[in-house]
């Protein structure tokens, strides 16, 4: 399969761009605001090559259902993702401070079918032309202007941590299934499509060798990766956290039915289409 990533980045725009729809909306209407652990145990053998066996590690095809949290910065992204049916789960929380509300946003797919549930918190006396069902609700593709722009199943490795790791010119193994290294952010499309909440600009240099460190848990799975990020022009300094856990036993991803689901309204595909 080719790996397509940028999940977390893709849902970050979609949220973005939600709130903005909702915002406009709220402001119009006059409407005011109102009030993972890691598994322990013996770490695997050390590798003669450490970064041929931290990129064995990384989950793919063959790995059961596990879940995943996703930090970029103040954004943090949490699901659960199914290789075997090519199912996913991706929630993010979005914030917005004129007017002020919260917007949980929860995605899933199962192949090509494809659901959404928003929740608005803060916001009182809501107009009609923002209500939205509190049920999973059913997305036409065919509604969709840009299908590419819409979160689907991109492959095994959400946090796209194989990519990061391909960058480093060497990875030590430390110990306890503990690994470091240092990441080229600007090696390539896919890894800056990944991290786009990074100003790759303003790091310069400093983004060709960003260090990581990386977990292995005893059951010979990926469980952390962690990018520390330096402080560069306006930007501060952040960590990229990607963790993944509870292989084999995360919850099965049903396809919502009966009075779980109904069709999307048009504000829907007034947010996503932007």
């Amino acid at each position: 399969m080719t790996q397509r990533n940028g999940t977390a980045a893709t849902v970050r725009r979609i949220g973005l761009r939600a709130a903005a729809v909702l915002a406009t909306t709220a402001l119009a209407a006059g409407c005011g605001a109102g009030d993972a652990s890691e598994g322990a145990g013996p770490a695997p053998t050390p590798s003669a090559d450490p970064k041929a066996a931290l990129l064995a590690a990384v989950p793919t095809e063959q790995d059961p259902a596990f879940r995943f949290l996703l930090q970029d910065g103040a954004d943090k992204f949490t699901g659960v993702l199914d290789p075997a049916t090519e199912a996913m789960d991706l929630a993010v929380k979005q914030r917005n401070d004129d007017p002020k509300f919260t917007m949980d946003m929860t995605f899933r797919w199962i192949d090509e079918a494809l659901w959404m549930r928003i929740k608005l918190t803060g916001l009182t006396d809501v107009p009609d032309s923002l209500r939205l069902p509190k049920r999973w609700m059913a997305m036409d593709r065919d509604k969709l202007k840009d299908e590419s722009s819409i979160p689907a199943y991109q492959g095994a490795d959400p946090g796209n941590t194989a990519a990061v790791i391909r960058t480093a010119d060497t990875v030590e193994a430390k110990g306890d299934g503990t690994y470091t290294g240092l990441a080229d952010l600007t090696d390539n499309a896919d890894v800056q499509s990944t991290f786009d909440n990074v100003d790759l600009t303003a790091l310069g240099e400093a983004g060709k060798r960003v260090p990581f460190t990386a977990v292995v848990g005893a059951d010979g799975n990926l469980a952390s990766l962690t990018l520390n990020v330096p402080a560069a022009g306006k930007q501060k300094a952040m960590k990229l956290i990607t963790r993944y856990y509870d292989y084999g036993k995360a919850p099965k991803i049903a396809e919502p039915t009966g009075d779980q689901v109904q069709k999307a309204p048009a504000l829907v595909y007034e947010m996503l289409n932007g």
